[in-house]
C-alpha cells in the first residue's frame, strides 16, 4: 500500500469544471479628482485581493475596478455571461448601492461583500481626509445590507483588514461553499438498481436534485453494468488486481476468485462512470440464488471504493442523497465516507460509526484492508469488502435530509475520532466523540431529519457546509 500522498498518482482524480469566482472592486469616482493618491492606493489593494483569490483553487473572473453606476452595470453584464458560482464585491472605500445592486441582480450568482481596510487601524495624527477614505470600506456595508434585503437578495459580508488571516479564513469558507455549489450545479448523479426494500427514508424524489441544485440524475439498470463487465478482459482484470495490491493489505480471508471478480467488476464500473459521465453513483441490487445480477451487486465494493478515492463518491443501499453529501465534502478537500451508526460505547463516551461497502481511501488511518466475507449482512451475495478506520482527529458529519414539504437540508455535526478497539468485520468503522453522552447525541442527531446515512469527512468543516447551504438556498442544521 502507498501513503495518502501517492493516491492521486495511482487513482487520478476526476477533472470537473473549475469553480468560477467573479470579482469586482470599487469606490466612488467623485473622490478621485479630490484626492489624487486615493485611487492608486485602492487599486493596489484590489490587486492584492485578486491575487489572494487566485490562490484558492478557483478560476477568478476579474471584472476590474468600478467608479460609478454605469461601470457597475457593465461589470454585471460581463459576470452574467461568465456564469460564476460566486460573485465577490470588494468595497475598497465608500460607494453607492446603485453601483452594486445591478451586479447582484443580473449576475445570476450569490454575492459576497468584502471590505478590507489597509491595516489594523488608522494613524489618526497623520491622516487627512484622503487617507481616511481608504479605511472607509465598512461605511457602505449597512447600506448594501438594507438594499439587498429590500431587493430580496441574500446578504453576506466579511469585514476586516487587508492582510488579516482570520478574515481571509472566513472568505475562504465562502469559496469552499462555491466549490460545493459548482459541483452540485453541474453534477450527474448515477442511480443504479433499486431501493433497499423498506428503507423509506432513503427514497428521494428525483426531481428535487435538478430543481434544488441544477444536478442531473441518470437512472441506470444493473444491466448497464453487466454488459460492460462482460467486455472486461483477463489482462485488464489482472492489472486491476495488481493496483489493488498496491493500495490494500489483503487479508488471508480473501478468496482469489472473489478478488478477481471484484477487480473485473471494478473495471466495468469505471467504464460505466465514463460512458455516462457520472460524478456520483448510488446503487443496490438484491438478486437471487447466485445469479449474475446478484454477483454484480455483491462485487461492487472494491470498484466503488476506488471511484470514491478518485473523487467520484459511491454509496450502497441506493443512497442518492448521501452521495450528494459525499460530493460536497470531497470537493472541499475533506474526503467523505459512507456512514451510519453502528454502536455506542458509554464507557468511553463514543459513537461507533461506519458502514460496509465503499470507503474513501484518503481518510484511512492505516493501510486499508481487503477482507473476504462469506455473507454481507442484510444483503444478498458474498465477496470482498473494505475495512479501515478514519484517522484520529477532528471530523465533521454531513448528511442531506429531506423535510415533509420536500425541502432538502444540510445537517452537520463536528466531533473527534479517537483510538480504541474496533470490529474486524469488513466495515469502515470509527470511534467518534462528540464531547458528551453518546445517547444524547444520537437523539439530537436523529431529531434533525438527517436519515439513515451520511458522509464522514475529516476536519472541522461545519462552517464550510453552513456557507454552502446558504449559497445553495437550503436550510442548515447542526448538532
Amino acid at each position: 500500500m502507498t501513503d495518502h500522498a501517492a493516491l492521486d498518482e495511482l487513482l487520478p482524480r476526476r477533472r470537473r469544471r473549475t469553480t468560477r469566482v467573479g470579482l469586482v472592486a470599487g469606490g466612488l469616482g467623485t473622490y478621485w479628482p479630490q484626492f489624487p493618491g486615493l485611487l492608486p492606493q485602492l487599486q493596489e489593494s484590489a490587486r492584492y485581493v485578486s491575487d489572494r483569490f487566485r490562490r484558492m483553487d478557483a478560476e477568478v473572473v476579474d471584472a476590474g475596478f468600478i467608479s460609478d453606476a454605469q461601470e457597475g452595470a457593465a461589470a454585471a453584464e460581463r459576470l452574467r455571461r461568465e456564469d460564476c458560482d460566486l460573485i465577490v464585491m470588494f468595497l475598497s472605500t465608500y460607494l453607492t448601492a446603485s453601483m452594486v445592486l445591478p451586479i447582484a441582480q443580473r449576475s445570476g450568482a450569490p454575492v459576497l461583500v468584502i471590505d478590507l481596510q489597509p491595516s489594523e487601524k488608522m494613524d489618526h495624527a497623520a491622516f487627512d481626509t484622503g487617507a481616511w477614505l481608504a479605511y472607509c470600506g465598512q461605511c457602505p456595508v449597512p447600506e448594501m445590507g438594507n438594499v439587498f434585503r429590500r431587493a430580496g437578495i441574500p446578504f453576506r459580508s466579511v469585514s476586516g483588514w487587508l492582510r488579516q488571516e482570520s478574515a481571509w479564513r472566513r472568505i475562504e469558507q465562502w469559496v469552499n461553499a462555491a466549490h460545493v455549489r459548482a459541483a452540485l450545479r453541474h453534477a450527474r448523479h448515477g442511480l443504479m438498481g433499486h431501493l433497499y426494500p423498506g428503507m423509506l427514508d432513503v427514497s428521494t424524489d428525483l426531481t428535487l436534485l435538478p430543481t434544488t441544485f441544477g444536478s442531473h440524475v441518470e437512472v441506470l439498470e444493473i444491466d448497464d453494468l453487466r454488459v460492460r463487465v462482460e467486455k472486461v478482459t483477463d489482462d485488464e482484470t489482472r492489472e486491476r488486481m495488481d493496483l489493488t495490491r498496491r493500495l490494500f493489505t489483503l487479508d488471508d480471508s480473501v478468496d482469489d476468485a472473489d478478488f478477481a471478480w471484484g477487480a473485473r467488476v471494478s473495471v466495468g464500473l469505471d467504464r460505466l462512470v465514463d460512458d455516462f459521465e457520472l460524478d456520483t453513483l448510488a446503487y443496490y441490487h438484491r438478486g437471487l440464488d447466485g445469479e449474475q445480477h446478484e454477483r454484480l451487486g455483491a462485487g461492487l465494493i472494491l470498484g466503488a471504493s476506488l471511484l470514491t478515492a478518485r473523487g467520484i463518491p459511491a454509496s450502497g443501499e441506493y443512497e442518492l442523497r448521501t452521495t450528494v453529501a459525499q460530493l460536497a465534502t470531497d470537493v472541499v478537500g475533506a474526503g467523505g465516507s459512507f456512514c451510519e451508526i453502528q454502536a455506542l460505547n458509554f464507557e468511553d463516551g463514543v459513537v461507533e460509526m461506519g458502514h460496509d461497502g465503499p470507503a474513501h481511501l484518503a481518510v484511512s488511518a492505516r493501510d486499508p484492508l481487503l477482507r473476504g466475507l462469506g455473507v454481507y449482512h442484510g444483503k444478498r451475495g458474498w465477496g470482498v469488502s473494505v475495512e479501515f478506520d478514519v484517522r484520529p482527529g477532528p471530523v465533521t458529519l454531513l448528511g442531506l435530509g429531506q423535510d415533509r414539504d420536500g425541502t432538502l437540508v444540510f445537517v452537520a455535526s463536528e466531533g473527534t475520532v479517537v483510538s480504541g478497539p474496533l470490529l474486524a468485520i469488513g466495515n469502515t468503522t470509527s470511534r467518534v466523540s462528540f464531547g458528551g453522552d453518546p445517547g444524547e447525541w444520537v437523539d439530537a442527531w436523529s431529531a434533525t431529519g438527517v436519515g439513515h446515512h451520511w458522509s464522514l469527512s475529516v476536519g472541522h468543516r461545519a462552517a464550510d457546509y453552513r456557507a454552502a447551504a446558504d449559497l445553495l438556498g437550503i436550510p442548515f442544521r447542526s448538532v
